[in-house]
């Protein structure tokens, strides 16, 4: 074959060959599975935990057992906007500010939901 006519088949054959090939937007459908895989099970329960956390810290009121970020069970004895005071033994007091608080535990002696 000479140059011309391989050049011929060649301008043929492309527009079948180009026309093979998928949507450009299938090849960003597994990025968006995996977008939204992501925010399905990592993002949204971690979401749902943190606002469980601050609905508790919000509901804090006297009398409550409470740990602290580092690991401390306390008392509260007086809650104020942005700190409250806790009690950790007796005649030990020191005061935390509120969004430090780790958990705030169920009262004592009563069973869980589940028992």
């Amino acid at each position: 074959m000479t140059g011309p006519a391989l050049l011929s088949l060649l301008a043929a054959a492309a527009p079948a060959a180009a026309q093979a090939e998928p949507p450009a937007y299938l090849q960003f459908l597994p990025l968006i599975a995996m977008a939204g895989i992501f925010y399905f099970l990592i993002l949204r329960p971690q979401m749902r935990r943190q606002k469980q956390q601050q609905e508790k810290i919000a509901a804090l009121k006297k009398g409550d057992q409470v740990v602290t970020a580092g690991g401390l069970i306390a008392k509260v004895i007086k809650v104020e906007d942005q700190t409250v005071d806790l009690e950790l033994g007796p005649n030990v007091r020191v005061r935390a500010v509120r969004a430090t608080l780790g958990d705030v535990l169920p009262p004592v002696g009563t069973a869980p939901a589940n028992d």
